[in-house]
Order: structure tokens, then C-alpha cells, then sequence
């Protein structure tokens, strides 16, 4: 008789492989050393924080002796906070986005999952395309949805609205997408998101039933050469934005992110009241409040983005020079290179790993024959895996 439910066990069985892979990392670092491990399995961003972090921290810890400075706040966040926050996404969509239309989150899975306790029927569906972060679908079938992916163009992972238009069916509830893209790096423009918001209008209409687009962004701040992250909320009368200062701030373990939902979206007050209740009763109560202070002094402040961007190139010249295939990644801090003629995913994985390398299997993206490499990593890192990825490539020309 199992202890848990099929929806874990599944969960279980789906994530095996991470398990795997950082048991891996761990024995090949203890074995061989860390310098001579080149780990590009997890995107737990290593930039340290802005210095408006730490005079944050210094702040907050000369005013912890006030009567409940470390005490609930209401569920929804604290008012200043969210103020703050609805004037900074306000100038990033273009539009008056109120404050009472922003919920603060513990993180952004913290937000999907109040949304889709909020917004989801058992049997009803969530959209994704692929490449997608794997944990979508999981969210979604917490609340009796179900996750389902849409295909995107072969290699360079842009969206097709033909193929959205055609998978959209009477029970899907929204669509989700994330721009910049993990595990590709590729960002949305402006004309692929508004034949998106187009084809959400048209169905919508057909099935009378709001299509909810999410749009889950907590890579925004990360683009490169002169790229930017198209505003969405002014395209879809039912978007949604979720975000994070994991990456942003490199918070990832502070847990403190939002929502934002359109201002013009019918009846928006009741869609908020039922995201403050879920973020509740979800047992999230209220993001953690160190986590909301911290925000508001470092609300402008950002990570040093051009840290990434020498990573990026670094990690360009490796697999090119390797001879590997892959779209160079306009956001975010990951490849997806295609594996070699001849290779799986999974063993394209094994053969890196034979020589130290740590990458992660397309398939857990909803993508089979690619692999992800994250750049979270010292440049110094890269650039000595040269050496090790010529030994692969060797090993892949010899069969």
C-alpha cells in the first residue's frame, strides 16, 4: 500500500534523474575535486547580491526591536511594498497596474500555484510550450489541471500560433509562457506575443470562456544585445504576470516574488480576492516578511548582468568550438545545444559525464534531443572545460 498519492509517486519517477545527476556531481567533486567537476546542471544563480541587499539587511536588523516587525502582515503583502511594486511593474507594462492588483508571493511558484488554486477546475488546462520548466505541469495538477505543450519551431523554440490555435480545446484555462525561455534562452517579440494574444482573443470568444495568459518572468531583467522583454499586459484584457528576485537580486532562497494582473481585466477585484485567500490557505500566509523588506530598499538594484553575459560568450566559443549546434540564447542563463548524430539525450548525458561534465537531458524540458547547460558558473569553469568536451566530441566522431 503506498504512502503517498499517484500524482507524487509520478512526481517522483519524473524527477529521478535530477536526483541522479546531483548524486553525480556530488561523488565526482568528492572524488576528483571541484575544479576538476564542470557542473552546468542547476540554474541557482551564483552572483552575489547588490550591495542594496546588504545595507537592506543592515537595516532591518536595527529595527527588529520595534513591537511586531517580524509579524504577519495582511496576505495579500505588505501595503508599502506592494505600492512599490505596482509603480515599478506599472513603468515596465506601460499602464497604471493599482496596487491592489499585485499580490506578493513566496516566489514565483508560490504565484502559479495561488493562481491555479484560484483559477482551475478539475479537467481543466494548462498550456505550455516546449521547451518548458517541468515543474508546470505539476503546479497545475496539484489543483485537478492538467498540463499539456504546445510545440515550438525546431531548434530555434519560437512559438507557433498556428499550432497554439489548433491545441486549444473547450477546456483550456490558460497558456503559460516564460521569456526569456528555460531551458533555450529565447525571448518572445512583440509580433510573436500578439499573434498569441490574438488567438487567445479568438478562442476565448469561441468557447466563451476567458483564456488566462501567464506570463512567468522571472528572467526579464537578463537579455543581451540590446533585447528586450516586450510588455504583455497592455496585449491580453486576461494576462497575467508572475515574477521573482531569484535571479534579479540572486535571492533565489529568500522566496519572495509577485503577481501583477491586468487593470482592465472584467472583474479583476474578485479574481485578487481569490488569489489573497489561496495565497492563505495554501499555507503561504504572507511572503516572508524579511524577504518584502529586503525588496522594497533594493526594488531598482539588480545583479551585474554583464557577469552573465561574458559567461554567455564564454559558453559560446566552448561549444562551437566543440561543434555542437544550438541557438545563441538572447536571455536567461542557459544553452540548448542539440545532441550529436546518433545520441539520445540521455546518453549524450552519460558521455559527459564520463569526463566531468554535469548537463541535464532535454526530455525533462518536454524537448528529447537536446541538453541544458547553465551558466551559473565561474567563467574560469567554462573555459577549462574546453579540454573535456574536445574529449567527448572525439569519443562522438569514433562512435
Amino acid at each position: 500500500m503506498s504512502l503517498v498519492t499517484p500524482q507524487i509517486e509520478n512526481y517522483i519517477e519524473t524527477q529521478s534523474w535530477i536526483r541522479r545527476m546531483f548524486e553525480a556531481a556530488s561523488e565526482l567533486k568528492s572524488r576528483y575535486g571541484e575544479e576538476n567537476v564542470f557542473d552546468f546542471s542547476l540554474g541557482n544563480p551564483d552572483v552575489p547580491p547588490p550591495q542594496n541587499v546588504q545595507a537592506a539587511l543592515r537595516k532591518i536588523a536595527d529595527q527588529i526591536d520595534q513591537p511586531l516587525a517580524l509579524g504577519y502582515c495582511p496576505n495579500a503583502g505588505r501595503p508599502d511594498v506592494r505600492e512599490a511594486l505596482a509603480q515599478k511593474v506599472s513603468e515596465e507594462q506601460g499602464l497604471t497596474v493599482p496596487a491592489q492588483n499585485i499580490l506578493i508571493t513566496n516566489g514565483a511558484a508560490g504565484a502559479l500555484n495561488a493562481l491555479f488554486r484560484t483559477i482551475l477546475e478539475p479537467g481543466d488546462e494548462v498550456l505550455g510550450f516546449a521547451p518548458y520548466f517541468v515543474e508546470y505541469g505539476f503546479y497545475a495538477g496539484n489543483y485537478g489541471g492538467m498540463f499539456r505543450a504546445i510545440n515550438t519551431s525546431p531548434d530555434t523554440f519560437v512559438p507557433d500560433p498556428q499550432a497554439l490555435e489548433k491545441g486549444i480545446t473547450e477546456k483550456t484555462r490558460a497558456l503559460i509562457i516564460n521569456s526569456p525561455n528555460n531551458p533555450t534562452g529565447q525571448v518572445y517579440s512583440l509580433e510573436q506575443l500578439e499573434s498569441i494574444a490574438a488567438v487567445l482573443i479568438r478562442k476565448s470568444k469561441e468557447y466563451n470562456r476567458p483564456i488566462f495568459l501567464v506570463s512567468d518572468e522571472p528572467y526579464r531583467f537578463l537579455t543581451y544585445d540590446g533585447v528586450k522583454v516586450p510588455a504583455l499586459l497592455p496585449m491580453y484584457p486576461y494576462s497575467i504576470v508572475a515574477n521573482s528576485f531569484s535571479k534579479s537580486l540572486s535571492m533565489a532562497g529568500a522566496r519572495i516574488g509577485y503577481l501583477a494582473a491586468q487593470p482592465e481585466m472584467p472583474k479583476v477585484g474578485t479574481l485578487m480576492a481569490g488569489l489573497t485567500l489561496s495565497n492563505r490557505i495554501l499555507g503561504f500566509v504572507n511572503a516572508p516578511i524579511i524577504s518584502q523588506m529586503i525588496v522594497k530598499e533594493a526594488l531598482n538594484a539588480g545583479v551585474d548582468v554583464s557577469i552573465y553575459k561574458e559567461r554567455r560568450n564564454a559558453m559560446a566559443k566552448l561549444l562551437t568550438d566543440a561543434g555542437l549546434e544550438y541557438d545563441m540564447p538572447k536571455g536567461a542563463f542557459y544553452f540548448f545545444p542539440k545532441v550529436p548524430e546518433g545520441f539520445n539525450d540521455q546518453q549524450f548525458v552519460d558521455a559527459l559525464r564520463q569526463e566531468n561534465i554535469i548537463a541535464v537531458p532535454g526530455k525533462g524540458f518536454g524537448t528529447p534531443g537536446y541538453v541544458r547547460l547553465s551558466y551559473c558558473v565561474d567563467k574560469k569553469i567554462i573555459e577549462n572545460a574546453a579540454e573535456a568536451f574536445d574529449r567527448v566530441m572525439q569519443k562522438v566522431k569514433e562512435g
